[in-house]
């Protein structure tokens, strides 16, 4: 993870909850089967916060709440910039690579399954989006993730070179 992650707290925001993927996991004992469930789940404001998070439990619902308040106390700032994101970026968790690409007005969300729901809490609306070799959707969405926080944008990019903002757009 990158220097600049910007933790976020989960009160008063309005966050929407996306249920990524239910798997479920049955464990054999001598009096037969035991079944639970893991959840993920993306939160996000759709302006810019976003979270993801793991719940499990025996019920679908309970793992599914689980998840929900895991994910709000993972809550990030994420930069956009006119709908879409900053800059070009590769992300990579385990054997998931993601490469996101800033996409012109009107373009959409070009993303698959976990890598949409993440871009689609985040509020990003036009992007360009790749997955590479794992498609296991917890690793998926911790590479979007990851793609999301090495996420800079102009004002961050002046503070950490010590410069005006002009001078990082004009060099």
């Amino acid at each position: 993870m990158s220097n600049n992650v910007r933790k976020v707290k989960a009160s008063d925001l309005e966050l929407k909850d996306r249920l990524v993927a239910i798997n479920r996991v049955t464990k054999v004992t001598k009096g037969g089967r035991n079944f639970t469930f893991a959840a993920i789940v993306v939160v996000g404001n759709e302006d810019g916060i976003v979270g993801h998070g793991l719940g499990k439990a025996g019920e679908v619902t309970s793992a599914i709440e689980k998840a929900v308040d895991d994910a709000k106390k993972n809550l990030v700032k994420v930069p956009i910039y006119n709908n879409t994101i900053p800059h070009e970026q590769i992300g990579k968790y385990s054997g998931a690579k993601v490469w996101l690409k800033p996409a012109s007005d009107g373009t959409g969300v070009k993303a698959g399954g976990a890598m949409r729901a993440v871009l689609e809490s985040v509020g990003v609306k036009d992007v360009l989006a790749k997955s590479k070799g794992s498609s296991n959707p917890h690793n998926l969405v911790k590479a979007t993730m990851n793609a999301l926080l090495e996420m800079r944008d102009a004002y961050t990019v002046a503070e950490h070179r010590g410069v005006s903002l002009e001078k990082v757009f004009n060099g």
